[in-house]
């Protein structure tokens, strides 16, 4: 959990960057719902891990995150969204060579659970 809906962002690159796929799930809350970069769909902690897990060893195999614009709009005392860019930079092609850089925008409706924060649903795409 995260002490505060503001920790997603560094907390989220940081773990990427580690390719833990369980660290990142745990994230989010046992029922929650996630669309990855890939257009790939997860619904549960496990689902999500797995996801990322294969993500993390394919074409996001080099690939880093690098935090830009956040920000945060509360939703009452326990609910806030989070939307993040982040510049993604190291993809790597079927073939094995650089995608270059793109932007990507994760956007996570976050909720206060007992001692912190977790994602409950998540979005994160590639920005047009």
């Amino acid at each position: 959990m995260l002490a505060q809906p503001e920790d997603l962002p560094r907390a989220f690159a940081h773990t990427w960057g580690a390719r833990d796929a369980v660290a990142l799930a745990e994230m989010f809350t046992p029922d929650a719902e996630f669309l990855s970069l890939t257009g790939g769909i997860a619904e549960g902690r496990e689902a999500i891990a797995e996801l990322l897990a294969g993500e993390l060893a394919g074409a996001f195999a080099r690939a880093r995150l690098v935090t830009g614009k956040t920000k945060v709009r509360p939703i009452g005392a326990d609910v806030a969204v989070v939307s993040q860019r982040f510049v993604l930079s190291g993809i790597v092609n079927a073939d094995g060579s650089d995608a270059g850089r793109i932007g990507a925008l994760l956007c996570a409706t976050m909720g206060r659970f007992g001692g912190g924060w977790q994602i409950v649903a998540a979005q994160f795409v590639v920005e047009a």
